[in-house]
């Protein structure tokens, strides 16, 4: 990965480009900073996985140990000046020491850039990642559940395409120029693999899997639940508990099946320990996500796609009295809650549900978010997490029964995603043509029942294709209580759909004074309080699907000011300067970071947005920049005219193709430019004969052909050769956003259609 990304700078946001070498299969955001202040990205690869930390100050130069080789110098000496320079005696381990610049890598206005980078093999494709589900806080602040280990390692599990799951552990501080070149390295290809313990990491191998698995979530367990009380036999609780994980897996093994494992984190690096599943619930059906509670830790919200949400307790027998397990937890869990979507639109026997696309724990693990596969989107309030006091109370309170008819759950606050219509109304879409090839269809009785019952049982189907997913984002606490969160929701394609909820506590809020008639719109309002599209997102993943996205959350300026000077290097979550978070989109080889611009953070209503009636970015306020402007450019007038009249006008000189001509003149081959040498002072007026009939003469074109007689002459342009010289000093990246230009405003006026003028300058 680059350290400085490609960026191109659209309307609404700023978009930062990195790419990879490396096919990515899934990112993480790992919530706890770095000891210099970088943000820590875990993904993984057709090879295994990759840390990146990003931002914060920067690593020293490397210290230059190997000398160059002077005139009378020999092996011995260049051999003793390593050993002299070496703190450590030859024999002992390697100790890696960093070393850290005192200013940051960036202001805060500026991108962070990606301080080092560290390669895990793993000899296969990692597929999935997960990370623990707590507050973003800086390494001297992590204590997240009593787990002091989070201070000074990075804890996370990893799936493989071979069915392997690991449980990774490393430092948490990026490791030094000097340990990344050691010579022990370069002894073997596989001598910096994971699992060898030259990084600090240790391998931790989770079997029982025979298919790969479909995702994965990991926990951390409090130390004073790792006995139970219902049994005084057990052994007595440490005065220094090991903390220990918790990891879900899910497969399609069988017709599905879910199996957790209980993981102490005292492994010791260089040895890979195995550890089998402490329960394994078979389903009736796959999974297609899962995820822990951040609150209730032993709460597990798995989702089935086609069928609920449901909520699994691995602490909570489900048959106390049969329970016979004598390790901390039962054999065998239980399932607390189902939570069923609406129907999906068909005839009037349909039993075919909405499939959900994702769904994640909200309000600190008291409600759900949950989006849906025709782009609606839904809260379910549990246990009355509701902002507002006129919300329903939660799904169990006597005003809420929540279940209505047909077994549907009841959305607290509910909606629709922009543009996701062509999901909702399937009918809207473009019909296969007719057998014979032709696109008419005659309306009869049998042809109208026939078409409507293709456009509506197809609905469904359709739908099951459909892949998204939600990302929930917990910011930086201002004081002792717990902080806000915001949430990215996607929908994966060519043409990604992708909005930002930037508070979700005040966007709830909003939604529910809007349906007693008070509140905003879900597009427009304050900014904290709606729903936020992100447009032109192809522009930075340069033709690329969009197969995920993270968040990465803003720093705080009290957590800032708190820290010194090292937290001060990452972006700060004021709302005044665009969302709490930056959304990174993971395409096939790119990532793609996304600023919100300033002018896409008014409170500017959708309808004036559509419209175009929004300020435009000045150059003034841009400031210098090398980022490539998609459009439009700042420094280009708002209204760009082109003129498209054949109309005669006034001549004026010109030695090109584009002159108006009156008389033939002789051939010129290989030449397209005029030549008073060969024509004369006077032949200005004069066009160049056609390779077809290179003897007639061409008479003066009438009106209504005035400038279109250089198609004429379109064979000589063919037969002329290239001017090498000329392609090289042409900027190919500069005419593509002169096109897109053109194009923008001719769409712009076929939609308005009314009349332009439209200018084409010479160049």
């Amino acid at each position: 990965m680059q350290p400085v990304p490609r960026t191109r700078r659209t309307p609404q946001n700023t978009q930062h480009t990195y790419t990879l070498s490396r096919r990515i299969h899934h990112i993480k955001t790992y919530p706890v900073q770095s000891p210099q202040g970088a943000t820590i990205l875990i993904y993984g690869h057709e090879n295994g996985v990759t840390v990146v930390w990003r931002g914060g100050r920067r690593l020293k130069p490397p210290k230059h140990l190997n000398k160059e080789k002077r005139n009378g110098a020999n092996n011995e000496d260049a051999v003793m000046v390593i050993d002299s320079d070496e703190e450590t005696p030859a024999s002992g381990t390697f100790v890696d020491r960093p070393e850290f610049e005192e200013n940051p890598t960036a202001n805060v206005s500026d991108v962070p850039e990606v301080v080092q980078t560290l390669d895990l093999a793993l000899g296969t494709a990692a597929l999935h990642v997960a990370v623990l589900p707590m507050p973003p806080c800086h390494a001297e602040d992590a204590a997240w559940n009593g787990a002091k280990i989070l201070k000074s390692k990075v804890i996370f599990a990893v799936t493989c395409a071979t069915a392997d799951v690991y449980l990774v552990t490393l430092p948490l501080t990026p490791p030094s120029y000097e340990s990344k070149a050691r010579p022990e390295l370069r002894q073997s290809l596989l001598a910096g693999n994971a699992g060898t313990g030259v990084w600090g990491e240790t391998l931790t191998l989770l079997t029982g899997q025979s298919r790969p698995c479909g995702g994965l979530a990991i926990t951390l367990v409090k130390p004073n639940q790792s006995s139970r009380s219902r049994s005084g036999e057990r052994a007595a609780v440490q005065s220094a508990p090991i903390t220990r994980a918790i990891v879900a897996a899910h497969s399609r093994e069988a017709s599905g099946t879910l199996r957790l494992w209980d993981v102490a984190m005292d492994a010791k690096p260089g040895i890979i320990s195995r550890v089998e599943p402490f329960q394994t619930e078979y389903l009736s059906s796959p999974l297609t996500s899962i995820s822990f509670n951040p609150t209730h830790q032993t709460q597990l919200l798995t989702i089935a796609s086609s069928h609920a949400a449901r909520i699994y307790d691995y602490a909570t027998a489900a048959l106390p009295s049969d329970d016979t397990s004598d390790g901390p937890f039962p054999t065998q869990g239980s399932w607390l809650l189902s939570l069923y979507p609406p129907f999906a639109r068909g005839p009037s026997m349909s039993t075919a549900r909405k499939p959900i696309v994702d769904a994640e724990w909200i309000a600190h693990g008291r409600a759900i978010l949950v989006l849906l596969a025709d782009g609606q989107w839904g809260i379910w309030d549990i246990d009355g997490a509701s902002p507002s006091a006129g919300g329903s109370g939660g799904l169990f309170s006597k005003a809420n029964s929540g279940l209505r008819g047909s077994a549907i759950t009841n959305f607290c606050v509910s909606g629709q995603l922009e543009g996701t219509s062509p999901l909702r109304n399937p009918a809207t879409q473009k019909l296969p043509t007719a057998p014979g090839g032709g696109e008419f269809v005659p309306m009869t009785p049998h042809t109208r029942r026939d078409v409507t019952a293709a456009a509506i049982t197809g609905g469904s189907e359709k739908l099951a294709a459909v892949r998204g997913g939600i990302t929930i984002a917990q910011l930086p606490s201002q004081g002792t209580g717990p902080g806000e969160e915001s949430a990215v929701l996607w929908l994966c394609g060519a043409d990604p759909i992708v909005s930002v909820i930037p508070v979700i506590s005040k966007f709830w809020d909003s939604q529910l004074r809007r349906a007693v008639g008070g509140g905003v719109n879900l597009w427009s309002g304050a900014q904290p309080t709606r729903m936020l599209r992100l447009t032109d997102l192809s522009i930075g993943l340069l033709g690329e699907r969009c197969t995920g996205a993270a968040a990465i959350p803003k720093s705080s300026r009290s957590s800032a000011a708190t820290n010194g000077s090292p937290a001060a290097k990452e972006p700060t979550a004021n709302p005044a300067e665009g969302l709490p978070v930056e959304v990174l989109l993971q395409g096939e080889s790119r990532l793609v970071v996304v600023h919100e611009s300033e002018d896409a953070a008014t409170t500017a209503s959708f309808t004036t947005r559509l419209l175009g009636a929004r300020k435009k970015p000045r150059a003034t306020d841009l400031g210098p920049t090398k980022a490539i402007l998609a459009y439009p450019r700042p420094e280009k007038p708002n209204s760009v005219a082109f003129n498209l009249n054949i109309a005669p006008r006034a001549a004026r000189p010109t030695n090109n193709l584009f002159a108006q001509p009156t008389s033939r003149g002789p051939s010129i081959k290989g030449s397209f430019s005029f030549d008073q040498s060969v024509y004369g002072a006077g032949s200005q007026d004069t066009v160049l004969p056609s390779t077809e009939l290179p003897d007639e003469v061409v008479s003066a074109p009438s009106s209504q052909q005035q400038g279109l007689v250089f198609v004429n002459d379109l064979s000589y342009a063919a037969d002329r050769p290239d001017d090498e010289f000329e392609a090289a000093e042409r900027d190919i990246e500069q005419e593509l956003m002169d096109i897109m230009e053109i194009d923008r405003e001719l769409e712009n006026l076929e939609r308005e259609r009314g009349t332009k003028r439209v200018f084409f300058e010479e160049g």
